[in-house]
């Protein structure tokens, strides 16, 4: 007898567990021991890799689906085009999952056509399931929620490219979510949200892109617990957006294309800051006075411009207990005296910020090129930071180390 039929089922279910469906299926044909086997295993995961409409398959979720042994279905995942399978059906499945106790919920149905139409129309008991951990849809699926909504175990929420039946359809999903800990929002231009809330007291990881792209009135965040932020992209001239302070945020990872100090208002107490910039650096302000990071201690800067050194200069003054500094200069030498740079030659020393004399122990620049400004930089770091431990100076444009 070999040394896995030796096994017991349930160690034989949990390995069976990490493989996709179809694998699981294909055991059966081994022995009569195994025949059935695969309908023990409380996780489905179906992908479809052709665009094509697949009977077979079809036909056996519906089948199977609610034949299977586990009384709890720990997650249906169905990755499929839309001309993979009828809307109803997948609407069925969904259905069945949930009268089975789902606890996460997968569903990414992409569309071929580059049209965008939202086609698969998910059922409302979807928005009363009490079991669900776990929800991730994405693409072509349209977001109708009822008037009647309550997921009291739902503690991660992800929505890539949805479209919303109406402009109160997220925000009152979201209200009803009493211990969502993670969300990601990924916009379509055309999800029939023109303002974006997010108000949810429990929250603690927001990704989400804030551009005057998607939504022309803006966007509402009040998140009190969050402890993770990131925002892919900020961008758009013609849109407001409102972020309430968020005294608990540790960690934010920013890409930002305008407007900076509405930002960094928000999140003062950040312990690791990551930070794209792309944009002219016009106000040698940038941002207020008074915004200091007390609780900075890892900052990775990277600046498309060649005035890199004013934003430099404000985080270095405003970060008291940095320790760790790492840059990237992806700017165009063509430019370069279109702007006026910092002068690095302080003869004051009472003017050195304080995290150079107490706190910075590793320094990184990539995308060093040599120039003067550049190059009295690192001689102003190598001066001041007394507690220097490592450095490291690149042309390379990216990160020595993470």
């Amino acid at each position: 007898m070999d040394r896995i039929s030796g096994l017991p089922n349930e160690l034989l279910v949990k390995i069976l567990s990490l493989l996709p469906t179809k694998e699981v299926v294909s055991t059966s044909v081994l022995s009569k021991r195994w025949e059935f086997l695969w309908m023990w295993v409380p996780k489905l995961k179906f992908v479809m890799n052709h665009f094509k409409p697949d009977l077979p398959i079809r036909d056996f979720i519906t089948k199977n689906l609610p034949l299977l042994k586990p009384h709890v279905i720990e997650s249906f995942h169905l990755q499929c085009f839309t001309t993979s399978f009828p809307p109803e059906d997948i609407k069925l499945w969904v259905d069945t999952s949930i009268s089975r106790n789902v606890l996460e919920l997968i569903i990414d149905c992409c569309d071929l056509s580059y049209i965008g139409k939202p086609v698969a129309l998910l059922p409302s008991s979807l928005y009363t399931c009490n079991s669900l951990v776990t929800l991730k849809l994405t693409c072509e699926i349209i977001v109708d929620v009822p008037r009647t909504v309550c997921l009291p175990s739902l503690k991660t929420l992800e929505l890539h490219c949805v479209v919303y039946s109406n402009e109160d359809s997220l925000k009152l999903l979201l209200s009803y979510c009493p211990v969502l800990e993670e969300l990601i929002i990924e916009r379509n231009r055309h999800d029939n949200v023109k303002t974006l809330v997010v108000m949810v007291p429990s929250l603690l990881r927001l990704t989400l892109p804030i551009d005057g792209g998607y939504s022309c009135d803006g966007y509402v965040i009040v998140t009190p617990s969050l402890k993770y932020f990131e925002v892919p992209s900020l961008y758009g001239e013609r849109f407001s957006y409102l972020i309430t302070h968020m005294p608990k945020v540790e960690e934010a990872d920013l890409f930002v294309e305008q407007d900076v100090e509405k930002l960094f208002e928000s999140i003062t107490s950040v312990k690791r800051l990551s930070l794209s910039v792309l944009l002219d650096i016009e106000d040698e302000n940038m941002y207020h006075y008074g915004i200091v990071f007390n609780h900075l201690e890892h900052l990775k800067l990277e600046i498309y411009r060649d005035n890199w050194s004013k934003l430099l200069v404000r985080m270095l003054e405003d970060s008291p207990k940095l320790r760790v500094l790492k840059l990237l200069v992806n700017g165009d030498p063509e430019y370069d005296e279109d702007y006026e740079h910092v002068s690095w030659k302080y003869n004051d020393e009472t003017s050195v910020p304080k995290c150079l004399l107490d706190s910075l122990e590793i320094f990184e620049f990539a995308g060093y090129t040599g120039r003067p400004e550049e190059r009295d930089f690192v001689s102003y770091i190598m001066k001041h930071a007394c507690h220097l431990k490592s450095s490291s100076i690149s042309r390379l444009s990216r990160y020595i180390r993470e």
